[in-house]
């Protein structure tokens, strides 16, 4: 990497010093967040499983993340025009550490719904601050670099943190006091860093009628992956526990299911660079599909890790397709208020996914979830069919490239799409 960014550092110091040296703070505030947030939200259905609650109300827990996440992004841009990013980092980080300390001083049940809501809000603003300042820093040539290690982070962040579970338990408070640490230390590399506050960007104006005209595929594709992932992500641990693994098994389930979605995206983005990704949609689609079937009527642990790798594997990649079919369609300057589009069309699915798929659990048993997630893929089968005789396929020449989106705020896809914040601050 060259020692000097290509556009106007966001501090004068900052011209000096080596790019990886000003992304290592950045990125290690990162990991610790991302690392936080993912054992949290397995943590919170293995503790509600533990003090007795209903599958339903624990999937009421769930959605208020996701409904935390919607408001994430509405205000926090707003705070940060008034503050500027580090202080909005700041607070949001050690609300979300108050967010989960409180889980363990308040009883299971609706002080743990307000919990979850506020710690959706809170870490969709950290992860927009943080990713507008990865933005800021990269020049068109660092861009993709950059995106690539962000990944990595997500991918290892994640995968990493769900061992925490076996190795403190997930009914003592050991386990929160861990995860409000981690949230907690994401404040130090952020508030040690030399950066000042990166330029402040234009909000993004999301007209939803009109992404739905750019692509139904992609709209509708996000909703069901919202109501499916989403749901899996939020309410897999009661599955888990429902079906007698214990948490070296449940720490196993997520991560290959995490792995796997990292390394089928590269067959599949490469395929569908090269044919009608709408068949690459479908061929994932009815993958995930079968792996739910497939996982609804397995008992034994070796298959359900088996099924769990085929569905993370195919189903995790189909956000990323849709989005880029939709960016086929997409006029100029379009990038990122699709993908942000999308992106919250993700987030209201994830905020309903899991109501539903708890209150299935509840009334039909564990393996009902697999039959969930699984007819909610084959219905999206049945619209991709239907839109294949509808619609003619991009030609390959008018193909935008595949790019491995992650769903950590709207912010990822300026980084993704090369869009620069436009103004910079005054103070």
């Amino acid at each position: 990497m060259p020692d000097v960014p290509s556009h106007t550092p966001t501090d004068a110091a900052g011209a000096t010093r080596p790019l990886l040296t000003r992304l290592v703070p950045l990125l290690v505030a990162a990991a610790l967040l991302l690392g936080a947030n993912g054992v949290a939200m397995t943590v919170i259905a293995v503790r509600g499983r533990l003090g007795g609650l209903s599958d339903t109300t624990i999937g009421v827990f769930g959605s208020a993340y996701y409904a935390g996440f919607i408001l994430g992004v509405l205000v926090t841009p707003l705070l940060i025009r008034r503050v500027g990013h580090i202080r909005v980092f700041s607070a949001f980080a050690a609300i979300n550490a108050i967010a989960i300390l409180s889980l363990a001083v308040t009883p299971a049940g609706a002080a743990w719904a307000v919990s979850r809501l506020v710690s959706g809000i809170a870490f969709c603003g950290t992860a927009m601050v943080l990713e507008s300042w990865l933005n800021a820093l990269a020049s068109n040539a660092e861009r993709g670099r950059i995106l690539s290690v962000y990944r990595i982070v997500d991918l290892g962040a994640i995968t990493g943190g769900q061992f925490l579970l076996p190795a403190f338990g997930g009914g003592g408070p050991e386990i929160i006091v861990m995860i409000g640490l981690l949230f907690c230390a994401a404040l130090v590399p952020v508030s040690l860093a030399r950066e000042g506050n990166p330029p402040i960007s234009d909000t993004t104006r999301i007209n939803y009628l009109s992404i739905w005209r750019i692509s139904p595929v992609a709209a509708v594709g996000c909703l069901t992956i919202g109501l499916t992932n989403g749901a899996f992500r939020t309410v897999g641990p009661v599955y888990a526990e429902g079906v007698g693994l214990d948490t070296d098994g449940l720490a196993l389930l997520i991560s290959l299911w995490v792995v796997a979605g990292a390394i089928f995206q590269y067959p599949l983005g490469w395929a569908s660079d090269r044919i009608d990704r709408r068949w690459v949609l479908m061929l994932a689609t009815v993958g995930a599909g079968v792996s739910c079937l497939f996982l609804s009527g397995m008992t034994a642990p070796a298959a359900i890790f088996l099924g769990a790798f085929l569905f993370g594997g195919f189903a995790l990649p189909l956000y990323s397709l849709s989005a880029a079919h939709a960016n086929d369609h997409a006029g100029p300057g379009q990038f990122v208020e699709l993908a942000a589009g999308l992106s919250m069309f993700f987030a209201l699915g994830a905020m309903v996914g899991p109501l539903l798929a708890s209150a299935v659990m509840d009334r039909f048993g564990p393996s009902a979830f697999f039959l969930y997630t699984g007819g909610l893929h084959l219905s999206f089968v049945a619209f991709l069919a239907a839109r294949l005789f509808t619609r003619d396929a991009v030609p390959a020449s008018q193909r935008k490239r595949f790019v491995w989106l992650l769903r950590t705020s709207p912010v990822i896809f300026r980084l993704a799409g090369g869009q620069k914040p436009a103004k910079p601050r005054k103070d």
